[in-house]
């Protein structure tokens, strides 16, 4: 390749690097107005910096809490709760889900108790789940579960009941049994609603996750926070409750990606 060719590629390379660049500023460009309102407020003295530290203040705070590895630590006991919950949330509610569109005895038993805790605030039930579950993992991993149970179930349950029956009937009347017809048809077509539902129930599983912390732990991101709020560290709190707030908008982000990857056919489509 010549050298003005390597120059034309490298230049065009370039704007289009900055263009990108340009366009994730814009796309965040409410955070970083925020973060800025954030620093204007807390020196102008209209809230005290100690209730609204600065930016540098929880920075530091952040690296404190990072190098001394009560982040780490905390952080991880938190994820593994709450992916643990979610993961059989997913998994149960999708079977659930999947049953109560197909088969009417498994709508009968399963409807009214899912129309009935629904509405249901689960951090309501944290009393009474410490009761039943202590305050070991179990019972953080319990409320989760519930928590995210129900969103899957009812998505997966509208995406199979939106199924069009004459498909269905099209696929019985050339012999298809009806395990075939929930793997090969009704499943890859309530997919987009049943992952609608997942990613609902992840950012359900981060809610009840600090929640439940905040009553029935000894550690945790929630544990932390409480902590640190009680003996009045609060530039460590606030970068304890960004740190979630991060964690938690990755987690969508990349769940995101999975889905538009998996649903590219749709797209096609």
């Amino acid at each position: 390749m010549a050298a003005g060719d390597m120059r034309s590629v490298a230049a065009v390379d370039g704007r289009g690097s900055l263009v990108a660049v340009v366009a994730l500023c814009v796309r965040y460009l409410p955070v970083l107005i925020m973060l800025a309102v954030w620093e204007l407020v807390g020196r102008s003295g209209l809230v005290s910096q100690q209730m609204l530290p600065g930016i540098g203040a929880i920075a530091a705070a952040f690296l404190d809490l990072l190098q001394s590895g009560e982040l780490v630590v905390n952080a991880w006991r938190s994820l593994s709760r709450a992916a643990t919950g979610l993961g059989l949330a997913v998994l149960v509610g999708m079977t659930v889900g999947l049953l109560m569109a197909t088969r009417p005895l498994f709508r009968t038993l399963f409807n009214p108790l899912v129309r009935i805790l629904y509405p249901m605030p689960k951090s309501a039930l944290i009393p009474l789940v410490m009761i039943w579950f202590g305050l070991g993992d179990a019972s953080k991993i319990f409320l989760i579960f519930l928590g995210c149970l129900l969103p899957v179930i009812v998505s997966a349950y509208n995406g199979a009941r939106g199924v069009n029956p004459f498909i269905v009937w099209s696929a019985t009347s050339l012999g298809a049994s009806k395990e075939q017809v929930l793997r090969e048809i009704i499943l890859p077509a309530a997919l987009p609603d049943i992952l609608a539902g997942c990613r609902t129930a992840l950012a359900f599983s981060f809610i009840l996750m600090v929640s439940s912390e905040f009553v029935i732990a000894k550690d945790g991101l929630g544990f932390l926070i409480g902590s640190l709020g009680d003996g009045g560290n609060y530039p460590a709190m606030f970068a304890v409750i960004l740190t979630v707030a991060s964690t938690g908008f990755v987690a969508d982000r990349l769940f995101g990606s999975f889905v538009s990857h998996r649903l590219r056919w749709k797209e096609q489509a």
